[in-house]
């Protein structure tokens, strides 16, 4: 796989992953009055797909230096 076929990939997860991100967070705003533990769990879920796009991001980052580079 071609750097930029790699950074490709790591921009659709990236994109991915912040959909996701968002969709989750809506969800914890439609619940209204229910489960502490299920609006627990959908934040939980989120803030590991924050953590995941932020390592994608760096990812994404150290993939346009070496494009950079060459």
């Amino acid at each position: 796989m071609s750097i930029h076929d790699e950074l490709r990939q790591v921009e659709e997860d990236l994109a991915r992953l912040r959909s996701e991100v968002a969709g989750l967070r809506e969800q914890v705003g439609d619940l209204g009055p229910t489960d502490a533990m299920d609006r627990s769990a959908l934040i939980s879920m989120a803030d590991q797909q924050e953590a995941l796009a932020d390592e994608l991001e760096e990812r994404r980052e150290s993939l346009l230096k070496q494009v950079g580079d060459l």
